[in-house]
């Protein structure tokens, strides 16, 4: 075991319950994180739009990784807990079995009942901020309760539970004393009201999910929970949501651009109520005081899957805007603003004859246009300081120098690589310190003005593509 260090001091330790690993790391008092440790978790089963994995086995990892991490200082610090959002199960109240496998946000079982629902997307759009998907955890609790009647009665009785993964963990670990979410959590289930703070009971009707059932909303900071390790949980709060606050530090000029599986634009509000026709309003946290962070958010669907089958890492900046061929490159639809699942991957004309590299640069300068807009959308609302990129896609040079070709701000690539959990810490801690932010400004030593004005060509078409009814 690695020696710790006399003079250190922990001030937090934070617990990331992602999708693909399990992390914890220590913050000192310089806001530094030290001693990551990582797990992968458990294999996601994945068949017929069906994502699933055994919760216990998740619930075992993140306390061997927690307890590892905790081992490497003398300090007992305040825990902060991070969660994929919309990932969720049912349980036995009394014996704290799982009844389902844990459900990941990925499941796409709540498709009929968002089919059902379309007449009404306006009302929960309004009411929630969010777009009706089944991605989220009212559209694929409302499937299983209409499908499986007697689940719906042993809840509404108390025999069992439901809720997120973070509901999961802290009720287990409070000995089944507090059964509660974050005002981020709930914000993106479907069925909170985000400018009230509270379960929503118009969406609760809509979804057909009894009110009694769902977990208390508590604010994202102050919660000074007694775990039954002996730590105080003091913060719970969503992935996306701790990844802004340690890329942006509520700063109201500034965007994050994350391009990793999907990819999302976004930047914090300071009204509540602004009117994006098709954007998410995404509630960042809620502290004790019951201030809440709001932000706006633009969605890219499924951006790596689009890529994965081409030489990415092979085309050069100088190729982009080589022809006259405009692409959309979300396999599932495009995302926000837009929610249009009739144009997923698309050419303007014919790409027979291409070369693999060829197609990946149309590919690439789909995600670039699309990246612009949103952000020039942004900026028309209130200008933008500047923009950072990060997630792992965003390392490549293309999407980098695209995206600043054709902006009228400095785009800034992020180095740090783990901000879910700087920006758990610093939530945990009060934000007493600032995240170290590594960057650099993207700059090319080379222009590409075609690109820019493919951009704006890029723009009619895709405007006039969506005005044509698929047939």
């Amino acid at each position: 075991m690695r020696q710790i260090p006399e003079h250190a001091v922990t001030v937090a330790v934070a617990l990331d319950l992602g999708t693909t690993s399990i992390k914890a790391a220590l913050m000192d008092q310089q806001g530094m994180l030290q001693h990551i440790v990582t797990y992968p978790a458990p294999v996601i089963d994945n068949w017929n739009g069906r994502y699933e994995s055994d919760a216990l086995h998740y619930v075992a990892t993140a306390e061997r990784v927690l307890k590892e991490c905790l081992a490497l200082t003398r300090d007992k610090p305040p825990l902060g807990l991070c969660s994929q959002r919309s990932s969720f199960l049912l349980w036995n109240k009394t014996t704290g079995e799982p009844v389902t496998p844990l459900i990941s946000w990925q499941d796409d079982r709540g498709a009929s009942c968002c089919d059902h629902l379309q007449a009404s997307s306006d009302t929960i759009h309004k009411l929630s901020g969010l777009q009706l998907t089944p991605y989220y955890f009212a559209t694929k609790l409302s499937v299983l309760l209409r499908e499986n009647p007697v689940w719906r009665d042993k809840l509404i009785q108390g025999e069992w539970l439901t809720g997120t993964l973070d509901t999961f963990l802290i009720w287990r670990w409070t000995d089944k004393e507090h059964f509660v979410t974050d005002a981020s959590m709930a914000a993106r289930t479907l069925l909170m009201d985000i400018y009230q703070q509270q379960w929503s009971n118009a969406l609760c009707h809509l979804f057909d999910i009894p009110y009694s059932i769902l977990p208390q909303i508590r604010p994202s900071t102050g919660l000074s929970l007694l775990l039954n390790n002996g730590l105080i949980l003091k913060a719970s709060v969503g992935d996306q949501s701790a990844a802004l606050i340690a890329s942006l530090a509520n700063s109201q000029s500034d965007a994050l651009v994350n391009l990793g599986t999907g990819g999302f634009v976004i930047r914090s509000l300071g009204k509540k109520e602004v009117a994006f026709d098709g954007y998410l309003q995404t509630l960042v946290y809620q502290n004790e005081n019951q201030y809440v962070q709001f932000a706006i958010e633009g969605t890219l669907n499924s951006i790596a899957a689009a890529l994965a089958s081409y030489p990415v890492n092979e085309c050069r900046f100088e190729d982009l805007a080589g022809n006259d061929i405009f692409c959309l490159a979300e396999p599932s639809g495009l995302g926000a603003p837009y929610f249009c699942k009739d144009w997923g991957i698309h050419f303007s004309q014919p790409v027979t004859g291409f070369t693999s590299r060829q197609v990946a640069s149309l590919l690439l300068e789909a995600i670039v246009f699309r990246v612009v807009r949103i952000l020039e959308e942004f900026h028309q609302y209130a200008p933008l300081t500047r923009a950072y990129l990060s997630g792992g896609l965003s390392e490549l040079p293309c999407l980098q120098y695209g995206i600043a070709q054709c902006t009228t701000f400095p785009v800034y690539h992020l180095q740090q690589k783990e901000t879910s959990l700087q920006g758990t810490a610093v939530l945990t801690y009060g934000f007493k310190v600032t995240c170290h932010r590594e960057m650099h400004k993207v700059e090319s030593k080379q222009t590409n003005i075609a690109l820019l004005k493919k951009y704006r060509r890029w723009k009619d078409w895709l405007d006039a593509l969506l005005r044509i009814p698929r047939g």
